[in-house]
Formats: structure tokens, sequence, C-alpha cells
């Protein structure tokens, strides 16, 4: 059968399935009955082979052991199951939730940015339509206040005409429409940061809540809730340990108490906790982070009071990084009341898979069952087994770590949730483990124990002892996740992976990443150049050459070919010279002055010239 009609058949047992539930009034999910499926197919009391194809026969009981699980209300394993598939399907950690979130108001927000970024106003009524347009951004990307409120849009309409007139509508529609919406967000968190201002002046903002007065009141709150669960969680898991403990020392005991189905309800305990405690680790989380950001906000807000100081003009480079700052920190708180509100959700919803314990052991009940019982605490367990611990030289070939041996003891991966690795196959229980003894490391993985006895047993034969663990998981498929045993049953989709129940049953081939490279070309080429698969071609080639044969070399020379041939010649480049050839030099030549009297005549009839010459010698210039 190919892996499409194995599918096929799944969907159709999946979907026969939820009806046959349906039809008996219990309305179940396509995600829990897919992985009912795979619990009842890997359990190996049920006698259905995962490497072999499914007869008919082999389906009808199969749908009929899967109905009759998921309608056994009254047994812990399936609310457990429930439990996980719930958290699996709905938890995310604090970057994927508010990335989530981010994305999601992102996507409200699209539509009016769009509208602002491309409208091409011409006149002044379209102008001030945009203008609306980006004060309504404003107030619905910062979430303070109403968008109904006319009082919180008129605020936020002087907030942003303080920072972006209408005269700058111009500029803005000039820009390209990255840009647009680049000063979109940047304008958002300066109109949220003189809003927080003005709040803290008191001269408006009275639509927005005090969220760090909320956080500072509903966290404590929120983790009070979860402690409490996690007390009750402590106070059932070990007294249900205490009761299987004496089930195993007593064979009265056994008979007494075989069918209250302590191991399912331990186990159901035992996941409620390690959600709780994740759900409390996050809560421990958001109150440091509200803490820190309490005190960034108070100083920023302190620094931004300094620097105005009722001043009627003040340099936006020293006053809009301080406005900004403001509305990121903001930005952080309402992030913070995101996060609980959903940590406070999960641990409402998780509430309702642990209300089977009061149901299958009222407190009466369990206080008689507990009579003659020494009931022992975790830190009990572990206070008792600190003096003692593994002798190295006892082994040869294995490697056990200790605190004082070993960098980062404490974050070391631990397999099987930090339970006693020889307990939960061979006892069927979880006991928290010790490190103190020795955490054994064997095959890159790490594995403690809640007695040294325990710790020596296991060691002798660890991988058969690892066998029993994952046998004991198909027996019971909710220790699964519990013992985070994902990478024993790596063909067992995860949940969300089993939404849409389209996985195969059968166990796939199992597959590996090889590679192989091979030489671009061993041998030498043996392309032939002048071959030809054109008839055409090869008639003409044949006739060339036919008519070569006919044909002589002449070669002649004239008398201007004579005697030529290249010739090439060297020199040196010409360097500059220079030389002077002449002085220059002068003379000076007298001047004449000659002079002549009589020529106007005088008393006398006859006419006397007299000539007088005054030119100086040359000797003499």
């Amino acid at each position: 059968m190919s892996c499409d009609q194995t599918e096929s058949v799944i969907k159709k047992i999946v979907r026969e399935i939820g009806q046959e539930c349906a039809a008996q009034g219990q309305t179940v999910s396509e995600t829990l009955v897919a992985f009912m499926v795979k619990a009842v197919v890997l359990d190996p009391r049920n006698d259905l082979n995962v490497d072999q194809i499914l007869t008919k026969k082999d389906v009808q009981n199969l749908i009929q052991l899967c109905v009759t699980r998921l309608l056994d209300t009254t047994n812990p394993a399936l609310s457990t199951i429930k439990m996980q598939v719930y958290f699996d399907m709905n938890y995310a950690n604090r970057a994927e939730l508010l990335s989530e979130q981010h994305r999601v108001l992102e996507g409200r927000l699209a539509p009016v940015v769009r509208d602002i970024t491309d409208s091409r106003p011409h006149v002044q009524e379209e102008m001030e339509n945009v203008y609306r347009k980006i004060v309504s951004y404003m107030l619905l990307s910062s979430g303070l206040g109403s968008p109904t409120d006319i009082e919180v849009v008129r605020e936020v309409t002087a907030a942003l005409q303080s920072v972006f007139p209408q005269t700058e509508m111009i500029t803005f529609i000039s820009l390209s429409k990255k840009n647009k919406e680049q000063q979109l967000k940047n304008l958002a968190m300066l109109v949220t940061g003189i809003r927080l201002y003005n709040k803290e002046c008191r001269k408006g903002g009275s639509s927005i809540d005090d969220l760090p007065a909320i956080l500072n009141e509903a966290i404590p709150s929120a983790t009070r809730i979860v402690d409490e669960g996690l007390n009750t969680c402590h106070t059932l898991a070990h007294r249900y340990t205490a009761l299987l403990e004496s089930m195993q020392e007593d064979q009265h005991r056994y008979t007494q108490l075989s069918s209250f189905k302590l191991k399912e309800a331990l186990f159901n305990v035992r996941q409620y906790e390690a959600f709780l405690c994740i759900l409390l680790s996050d809560a421990i989380t958001s109150a440091q982070e509200v803490e820190k950001m309490n005190v960034q906000f108070a100083a920023t807000m302190e620094q931004l009071k300094n620097t105005v100081q009722n001043k009627v003009s003040i340099d936006t480079k020293e006053v809009f990084p301080l406005f900004v700052a403001l509305s990121n920190l903001w930005t952080g708180f309402q992030d913070e009341i995101l996060l609980l509100s959903f940590l406070t959700n999960m641990t409402n919803n998780l509430q309702q898979f642990s209300e089977i314990q009061s149901q299958l052991f009222p407190e009466e009940v369990l206080m008689s069952l507990l009579e003659g019982v020494t009931v022992k605490s975790d830190e009990e367990r572990i206070r008792e087994t600190m003096g003692t611990r593994v002798n190295v030289s006892d082994f040869k070939n294995r490697e056990w770590l200790f605190p004082e041996t070993t960098d980062n003891f404490d974050q070391l991966l631990i397999q099987y949730h930090g339970f006693c690795a020889h307990a939960i196959g061979v006892k069927g229980l979880i006991l928290p483990g010790n490190p103190a003894i020795g955490i054994l490391k064997h095959k890159e993985r790490c594995y403690v124990f809640s007695s040294k006895e325990a710790a020596y047993i296991f060691a002798h034969d660890p991988d058969n002892f690892i066998q029993l663990n994952i046998e004991k998981a198909r027996e019971h498929a909710e220790l699964i996740q519990l013992l985070e045993l994902r990478h024993q049953f790596e063909y067992l989709a995860s949940y969300t992976q089993a939404r849409n129940a389209d996985k195969c049953l059968m166990r796939p081939t199992a597959k590996c990443d090889s590679s192989t490279q091979t030489d671009t070309h061993i041998l030498p080429p043996t392309i032939v150049t002048s071959y030809e698969w054109n008839e055409w071609e090869l008639r003409r080639k044949a006739i060339k050459l036919a008519n070569l044969r006919r044909k002589l070399t002449h070669a002649m020379q004239t008398d201007l070919s004579h005697m030529r041939r290249e010739n090439s010649t060297q020199v040196y480049l010409p360097k500059d010279v220079s030389t002077q050839t002449k002085r220059d030099n002068s003379s000076n030549v007298p001047r004449p002055q000659i002079f002549l009297e009589g020529l106007r005549g005088g008393s006398s009839p006859a006419t006397h010239m007299v000539k007088v010459d005054l030119t100086r010698a040359v000797d003499e210039t």
C-alpha cells in the first residue's frame, strides 16, 4: 500500500471514529482522534503491528478500541492526552506570541496605511481628509483610547499638530510609499510619547490606563494562582506515589487499590505540574521584565521633565528620542498585559483537565486509602539520598558526572524530564531523580536516579532499562510527552502536525543524509569536431575536395614587395634641454635739439636767420 493510500485509509478511520463518538454524544477533535489512533497502534497489548498493512478486521478493531478509550471519561489517561493536545496546540513562548500579536496588529492597520499612502490629494479638502486618516492611524496603532471618543481624538490631533502640522502634508505626499509608512510609524511613536508625557503632567491622557499599576497588581495574583495549583499537584503526586509504593510492597494493598487507576492519575498530576511550571516560569520572566521597564520608564520620564522645564522652545533632537523611548516602553507594558492575559487563560483552561482527580479520589476516599501509609514529598526523598553517591571505581566503562567535576552541572539536559530512569520501566512510577547521587552519561544522554541502588542496577545494563521505559511509554501514550520521549517515537507525529490527520500510521523507511562526488570528466573527451550528420553538408565538403584536386597554388613577387620585411627600431625618448643664446641690452641716443632764429623778420628789410644746435654729444648721454 502506497503512502497516499495509507493516508486515505487513516483519514477514513479518523472520520469514522469522530462520527461514532458524536453519535454517542461525545464531540472530539480530529487532532485528538488522530493521536489516539497512534496511541492505540503503539500499545503492544492491542497486537497491532505498525510494520504491516492493517487488514479490514484490524481496522474495525482499531476503530472500536479508539472509540472505547475516547468515551471512557473516567480514565485519567484520556484527560492527560487531552491536556497535552490542548497545550501543544495553544501554548506559545514569549517571542512567538508577541510576534504573532504584532503581525495581527499590522494586518488590521494595513487598510488604513494603504489608504493613506496611496492617496493623492490635490485640493485643501482632500488634504484635510488624509490628515484625519493619519490621526485615526495614530490612535489605532497606539491602542490608547477609543476612536469614538471625541476628547481622545482632539488630544491626538493636538499632539500630532505639534510635531506634524497640516502644512507639512505637501512634503509628506511627495514621499515614496515606503518612506510614508516609516514616517507614519515615527509619528505614531512621537504622538504616543507626547500623550504619555501630558498624562504625567496632568494635562491630558485621562483615557490612558495605568498599565504599570495594573501589571504590578495582576502579576502577583496570576503567580499566586499558579502556585496554588502547583501545591495541589505536589500534594496529590506525593500521595499517589506513596499509594503505588505500598501496592508493590503489600499484595493485599495491591488487590485493594488495583482498580483505582492510580498510575494514570499520577501521570495526569505530573503532566499538569510540568505545564504549570512552564507557565510559572513565563510569569516570573514577565514580572522581571515589568520591574525593569518600570525603572526605565520612570527614569525616561524624569529626564524628559528636566529637559522641558516649561521652556517655550526646545530642540527636537533632545526631546524626540525621549518621546520615542516612552512609546517603546509603553508598548512593552502592553505586550506584558497580553502575555499575562494569555498565561491566565492557559492556567484556567488547563484546570479542567485535572478535575477528574476530585471525581476519582475525593478527599475522604483518599485519606482513607492513606491510612497507615507514609507520604514523602519530593524534597524529602532527595534529602534522604543526599549523603549517598555512586562510586566511580565500581564501573569500568561508565561515565559519571558530579557537581564538583562537571562545568554547568545544573544546565545538563536530563532524560525523562528529570525523573528516575530506573523506576519508570521497572516499577511504573515517576520518582524525582537526585543528581547529587551521580548522573550517568550513556550514549551522549544523561540519566538521574532516585537512589544509589537504582543507579547501580541501571548502570549494569542501560540499554535494557531504556527499552523497558520505551515499552512502558507504549502502554501509556501520555508518557511520550511527559517523559520527553519524542526522539524514541520519531514516526509519531506531533499534535500540531496531526491536526490535519494526514500522517501515515506505517513506520517510515529509515533514511539518512548521504552525498557522493565524481570527477567532471574522468576520460579524455572523444568528441569528433569534424563529424557531420547533414548529408548535404557532406556533399558540399566532397565537392570542395574534388575541386581542390584540380587547383594549383601560385606565388609571385613584385618590385614593391621585394626584399620587404618588418623592421623595428628602438630610440631613446627625447629629454628636455634648454639653451640661452642672447642677452637683453639697450642704448640711448641723444635727442636732436635745433632752433632757428629770425624767421619772422625784423625792423630791417633783410631777413637774418640764425641756426642754433643745442643737441648734446653722444658721449655725454
